[in-house]
């Protein structure tokens, strides 16, 4: 009975000491397994200027489904810049310590001895860097100091030429109900981007040139720089509409922020809220969710569709190869304009459908 006693303590001690070899076996494969995927997906850190930019919102989140696409090959942090260029550079210090394979940037400020500062600063550490909205000027010179530098944007022109088209339309349309006065001039509120950036100053300029383009006269009653935000453009148009009472027959926004920004600002003074008699046609750049819905609902006259897919797309597609030391634009439709990588969209406009008769 001893015998088969002791027996049966080794087979169990065996047993055990089985399944424990097997469970570490399994957690370090695993470990292993995990340590492999984490060590092959690249670390790309994007800082954003400001995490309440709604078209921003939705880069963000196409890069997300990207990350959620290819785990294995890219894994995407965010850092909210909060509208504070030094807030940035406080991140990139932090970032520069770190272990990144990319840094992806859209900066608060992109006047061209802070572009200059923020390269030269991830230069040092030889890091790949996209940068997107900058003027191509600074990019054309930057881009040579710097052979991991890459500067991203769209066809701003085109954008900007696109929303005039909004209004051109409906002037031919209805000219009575946008030029109110009868005086033959289109009075406009102007909410641009940030003072001095390039993006926000063309898309202002190609807009009141479509309108100029075809035959129609303009009058800018005022000219606001909202920073691209809601609430600043939002606040502003509050105090626009008492000064010029009456006097507003438009309001042309750099982006679909500030124009929903706008729109609030009217609905709170009772206008753009379903009479057609206390209407004023506000149009943005974005067509994102937001401003679609005020254009199907008649509050908002149009936006211009930029694709948010298209820019995360493109942002991933340069950067996996700056990662790998290739050519940036390799196996990618995008080409090189004065130093600028330009992403063509086609800028379709985006307004309320009308009924058949």
């Amino acid at each position: 009975m001893q015998i088969i006693r002791k027996a049966a303590i080794v087979i169990m001690i065996i047993m055990i000491n089985t399944v424990v070899i097997g469970e570490n076996f399994i957690t370090t494969f695993a470990n292993q397994t995990q340590n492999l995927n984490s060590r092959n997906a690249a670390n790309v850190a994007v800082l954003l200027y400001s995490f309440e930019d709604l078209f921003l919102q939705d880069v963000k989140k196409e890069l997300e489904r990207i990350q959620e696409e290819n785990p294995d090959k890219v894994k995407f942090t965010f850092y909210d810049g909060k509208n504070n260029i030094a807030k940035q550079n406080e991140i990139l210090d932090s970032l520069l310590r770190n272990n990144e394979d990319l840094i992806i940037a859209n900066l608060a400020d992109v006047k061209e001895s802070v572009v200059e500062d923020f390269v030269n600063k991830v230069k040092v550490k030889e890091i790949p860097l996209i940068v997107f909205h900058v003027d191509p000027k600074i990019a054309e010179k930057l881009s040579k100091n710097y052979n991991k530098v890459v500067f991203i944007t769209p066809n701003v022109p085109k954008s900007g030429f696109a929303e005039g088209e909004i209004l051109v339309d409906l002037w031919k349309a209805d000219k009575d109900s946008i030029d109110k006065n009868g005086d033959g001039i289109l009075q406009y509120i102007l909410l641009e981007g940030e003072a001095n950036n390039l993006g926000a100053i063309e898309r202002s300029k190609y807009a009141i040139k479509a309108i100029n383009d075809s035959g129609i006269e303009t009058e800018e009653l005022a000219h606001v720089n909202a920073n691209w935000l809601k609430d600043m453009a939002k606040n502003a148009v509050d105090s626009l509409l008492l000064r010029y009472s009456g006097k507003v027959e438009a309001i042309i926004s750099n982006n679909d922020a500030m124009a929903i920004g706008a729109i609030e600002a009217l609905q709170k003074y009772g206008y753009n809220t379903g009479d057609k008699f206390k209407y004023i046609p506000v149009v943005g750049i974005d067509a994102i969710p937001e401003a679609r819905a005020l254009v199907d609902e008649g509050f908002m006259e149009g936006t211009v569709i930029q694709d948010p897919k298209a820019f995360a797309e493109a942002y991933y597609a340069v950067g996996m190869n700056l990662i790998k030391n290739e050519n940036p634009l390799a196996n990618t439709d995008y080409k090189f304009e004065n130093g600028e990588v330009v992403i063509t969209l086609p800028y379709d406009k985006y307004v309320k459908k009308t009924s058949e008769p």
